[in-house]
């Protein structure tokens, strides 16, 4: 079976996207080719939960998935299958982040809930178990693509759809990088479930308060265990012949094989990620298929600075690899293939994060954003620092100073220090005070001193690559 799918890749070579023939005959375009649909262990899939889970052990968590899966030249795993898994570790926070939050003045317990899934439902009802590793829970939570006219069926990765697939391609990928972002305040009027945000909020301010995963909440399951979807037929003719090349400023969509960040990347440190969606010519033909391994280096890096500076990060890709199969195949071909690595020329041109956080400019530089708005919160808390020393004697009550300005007291304790500060507010009034200073302080420095974020994308991180013109060696 592997022998038949390197028949596949034979007849592909490494010259169909970037350079010239590399086998002594073309095959017969009316020859059936059996290739085996394979689901590789380490593939993440993309899901998001369909209500909200708490922090419990054997939680049973409901998912289902964003972005097509697939194997070769199609979809196996269509987007808006289900997955079922349940919580299978709770684990504490880091001492670090249990400080931040004591001194924001939550004494809760931070765990973080590890969720795996085994068993995945297709569209038709076929039920297929699999093993997912642990995973926690991504800091954004799914948002649905808007809705838009049916002129196709969707595609099934047919020669057939091909054409519809290669125009929506590029636009698809990177649409799809927007649908995924994080949740603050100046987001309530226009996020989803605004009533379990208001929970959330509300119950995030008190000193104790229990813990869950809100509704889409995002997750990255990676396959711990292949997936086979057996095998099917491909014509000849429904692959590229040697020579051919890829679309002109044609977009592949593939994930990132190891971790980079700018806060400690350097020149000439090594980018490798794998195709996740086949790549196909003008001609409805495949060029590319899922699975084929691209490499690269990083060109430039910047660490984030202070005053909201935030990292820069910038790689290329340099060449483009088929498949690998077993030695003992390759071996058995060897008298009529050659693999090698062909240089390619491949730009960022989108990736998977908030788009309000990240930015990636004409060149491929990706730089760690923020909004402006968060200016506006030393604004306020400089309002309510104000606020929490007026004690006119207008505002007096007749038992004293004790309850006077009761209103800016408990706002000061609240920015400060959350609900305990606002209990501790009705203290003496001074208490009230410092509490709203030190929210003050607190304020200014995480919102226009500390530093900026760092670019960082983490290992099967989802970008966009446009590719130009094959560099010569």
């Amino acid at each position: 079976m592997q022998y038949n799918r390197l028949s596949v890749f034979t007849m592909l070579g490494v010259g169909l996207v970037f350079s010239g023939p590399i086998m002594a005959q073309a095959p017969d375009a009316n020859v059936q080719i059996p290739v085996h649909l394979q689901v590789d262990a380490g593939t993440p899939i993309r899901v998001y939960i369909t209500r909200r889970i708490s922090y419990r052990l054997g939680e049973t968590v409901p998912a289902k998935v964003i972005e097509p899966v697939w194997a070769f030249d199609r979809i196996v795993i269509p987007a808006g299958s289900t997955l079922q898994g349940k919580i299978v570790g709770l684990d504490p926070v880091s001492g670090m982040v249990r400080t931040r939050a004591i001194v924001g003045g939550d004494f809760t317990p931070l765990k973080r809930a590890e969720v795996a899934f085994n068993s995945l439902t297709l569209p038709g009802g076929r039920v297929l178990p699999l093993e997912t590793a642990e995973s926690l829970g991504l800091a954004t939570l799914y948002v649905p693509p808007p809705k838009r006219p049916k002129t196709q069926k969707a595609s099934n990765g047919k020669a057939a759809q091909a054409g519809h697939l290669l125009r929506q391609q590029a636009q698809n990928q990177i649409e799809s990088q927007a649908r995924a972002r994080s949740y603050g305040f100046y987001d309530l009027v226009r996020g989803p479930n605004k009533v379990e945000w208001l929970e959330d909020f509300a119950f995030s301010k008190l000193p104790y308060h229990p813990q869950w995963y809100r509704t889409r909440t995002r997750f990255d399951s990676v396959l711990t265990e292949p997936l086979d979807f057996g095998t099917v037929n491909i014509a000849a003719s429904e692959i590229a012949k040697p020579g051919t090349s890829a679309p002109p400023n044609s977009i592949a969509q593939m994930r990132l094989l190891n971790t980079v960040s700018s806060a400690d990347a350097h020149i000439s440190d090594p980018i490798e990620g794998v195709l996740t969606e086949p790549l196909f010519a003008e001609q409805k033909q495949l060029v590319l298929p899922q699975g084929t391994h691209f490499t690269g280096k990083v060109t430039a890096a910047q660490k984030a600075r202070l005053f909201h500076r935030g990292g820069k990060l910038r790689f290329t890709i340099d060449s483009v690899d088929l498949p690998k199969e077993d030695t003992a195949v390759l071996e058995a071909a060897s008298a009529r293939t050659e693999r090698t690595s062909q240089p390619v020329q491949g730009q960022l041109v989108a990736v998977e994060a908030d788009p309000k956080a990240v930015k990636v400019d004409s060149e491929g530089t990706a730089t760690a954003t923020e909004s402006k708005t968060r200016l506006l919160r030393p604004a306020i808390a400089a309002l309510i620092a104000a606020k929490s020393l007026d004690n006119d004697e207008g505002r007096q009550t007749a038992s004293g100073g004790s309850n006077a300005n009761l209103g800016g007291r408990t706002l000061g304790g609240f920015s400060g220090f959350g609900m305990l500060g606002t209990l501790a507010s009705f203290g003496p009034h001074q208490i009230g005070a410092v509490f709203a200073f030190y929210g003050l302080g607190m304020s200014v420095y995480s919102n226009v001193i500390s530093r900026g974020r760092e670019v960082t994308f983490e290992k099967n991180t989802a970008i966009a690559i446009k590719f130009g013109p094959p560099r010569n060696k």
